[in-house]
This record gives structure tokens, sequence and C-alpha cells, in this order.
């Protein structure tokens, strides 16, 4: 399988330019989201010191003993906080496919800086803003992931202005459907020697993403990220140096009518007998609030393809059927 980059735009004319280069950086967007959903993006104003201390925490993260990694296991009722050992996800479950879990670990965490106030506490939120959990045995971690979503709150906000422009929409338009998001942070260890897999098996089954944004930094070695193509066929996606990766999810492509791609990917195996260190992933997943219409925006009159649904409403099935499969049990959501 031959390395195919994705787009990469430089988004610092969307930050810092006039209405030429807004223009120029969301239609540029556009094409991506419209041929593979997926693009590279660069003049984002990230350090790359923040990303490396970031990665460098995850490692000792996962170097910990299990005992204490266990100590801040995911819920029992599988939303994302916490630790997720080897094996306890198949991403995908959530398309339905029966596959032997996936080879990877992971500790995730949800919004920071959470009011008390019914909108976060009530039953319907607890899958979006249950407590975080933090390990007593890395004491900085919570310091460093913390500030770390805090600048991907202010990125993925710039996205979504360029999303609204590219779609023929004020730049403010998801504003008010975001202002209390209800994102999430995962950092990923796929192990680098991988012996035994099953048939079928994967670092990451083939899956999409749920929600609206996602934004990667990933290294890059064998057995990475592959992206299908609307045309068919898999490509490699190498992130450009300095470049993080973004994709849009299944609530972006509900909410454009289908007009923008929510792709399959997945993360392979590296090639049996390679010696690779293990693969660090950093991933931002932006959701809207859980309360969010979720409204076809259509083009010349075209019908819609979905009715207006709420976010929550279609985003716990999939994150249920992550973890358990077909048959998981459904998560409360309960009115406030």
């Amino acid at each position: 399988m031959a390395a195919h980059p994705v787009p990469t735009i430089d988004i610092e004319p969307f930050v810092r330019g006039g209405e030429a280069g807004r223009d120029s950086v969301a239609q540029a967007v556009d094409q991506a989201c419209t041929e593979t959903g997926f693009f590279a993006i660069t003049g984002h104003g990230v350090s790359g010191e923040l990303i490396a201390q970031l990665r460098g925490a995850a490692v000792d993260f996962f170097a910990l003993p299990e005992p204490d990694k266990r100590a801040v296991e995911r819920p029992e009722d599988r939303i994302s906080r916490g630790w997720n050992a080897i094996g306890d996800r198949a991403l995908a479950y959530s398309l339905g496919n029966e596959t032997p879990p996936d080879l990877q670990e992971s500790f995730a965490i949800g919004p920071v800086d959470v009011p008390d106030a019914p909108y976060f506490t009530c039953g319907r939120a607890r899958a979006f803003f249950a407590p975080n959990l933090w390990p007593p045995t890395a004491p900085g971690l919570r310091e460093i992931m913390e500030r770390y979503y805090r600048v991907m709150e202010g990125l993925s906000h710039t996205v979504m202005e360029a999303f609204a422009r590219a779609l023929g929409k004020p730049d403010d338009f998801f504003d008010d459907k975001i202002d209390r998001h209800s994102s999430s942070l995962r950092l990923i260890r796929y192990p680098g020697h991988v012996a035994g897999a099953a048939e079928g098996q994967r670092r990451a089954g083939e899956h999409h993403d749920y929600g609206a944004l996602t934004i990667l930094h990933g290294d890059n070695l064998p057995g990475g990220l592959q992206v299908k193509l609307r045309r068919g066929g898999w490509i490699d996606v190498i992130r450009p140096e300095g470049g993080l990766i973004c994709n849009i999810g299944d609530a972006m492509m509900r909410w454009t009518n289908d007009r923008w791609v929510s792709t399959l990917h997945r993360v392979g195996l590296p090639e049996t007998g390679d010696v690779s260190p293990d693969r660090i992933s950093i991933v931002y997943f932006h959701n809207p609030n859980y309360d969010a219409e979720i409204r076809c925006i259509t083009a010349d009159d075209a019908p819609a393809r979905y009715p207006p649904s709420d976010f929550d409403a279609f985003f716990v099935d999939k994150l249920m059927r992550a973890s358990y499969g077909a048959d998981g049990p459904p998560l409360g959501t309960d009115d406030c």
C-alpha cells in the first residue's frame, strides 16, 4: 500500500487573514471534506513543545505498572474516562462488524472546567460530563492534558468557523451548538511488537468517528493510520512535519446532508518481523453540545436525508457498541 498524503491546508490565513484568506481556506476545507473527509493542517499555532510534553507524559503513563493503571480503569458503564486495557474495545463493533478486540490501550478525559449546574450534572449529561479520573502515581498528567485540552478547544472553534464558511453559513453558525461542547481527549498506545494477532485483528478496527471533528497527532510509523477512499482502496496517511490530521465524523456528515464524508479508517499492524517502537497518538474528539440539534444543511432545496436529531440520540449508541457490541446496554439519556 503506497503512502498517499491527505491534502495539507495552511489555516494561518483563516486565523490572521482578511476575507480573501478566510475564503481560500474554507474552499480548501470544503474540497477535502467532500473528497476524503480527511486533511492535514499547518499554521495552527499549537506549540510543538506542548505536543512533545504531552506525548512524553503519555509514554510515562503507559509504562506504569498495571495496578497503577487499573486504579483509573474506565467506569463500568464504559464511558470515555480513564484507562482502557489492550483488548477492552473493538471499534469495528460500532458498525455492527464482529471482530477480535483492538490491540491498543488508552487513557481518556472529557471536558475540563465543568460548571456545577444541572445541564452538566443531570442523567442525560452522564455520558458527556462524567468526572475525569487521574492516576495518583502520574501527578503531572492532569496539568498537561488539561492544558492541551484547552488549546484544542480554541483550535476546534477555529476549524468549526471554517466549516461554517465552507458550507455557506456565517462564521458563527456553529457557536451556539458547541458552546457547551462534550469533547474528549484520548491518549493511545499502539504496541510496536504484536505477536499472535488473530485473523482480522488490528490495532484499531475499521470505523467512522462519531462526532463533528477529530484532531490527531500520531507518530508516522509502519502500520499507522489508513483511510478508505470514496472510489475504493486504502491509503496510508502521513502527517506532515509540524502538522495535525483532521477528519470529520458522523455528526458532521449528517449535518451536511452527506455532502461531506465521514470516512472509514483504521490502524493496521506492523509487518510481521518488523521491529517498530510503540505508536503514540493524541486524539481530540470535538463533539457538539449533547442537546445540539443536528439538522441537515441542504443546498439548492435538496431534500434532507435525515430527520432533525439531538446529537446524543445517535452518539451514545455508537459509543456503547464500540465497547459491548450490538447487544450492549443503553446508557441512560433521561432528560435534565
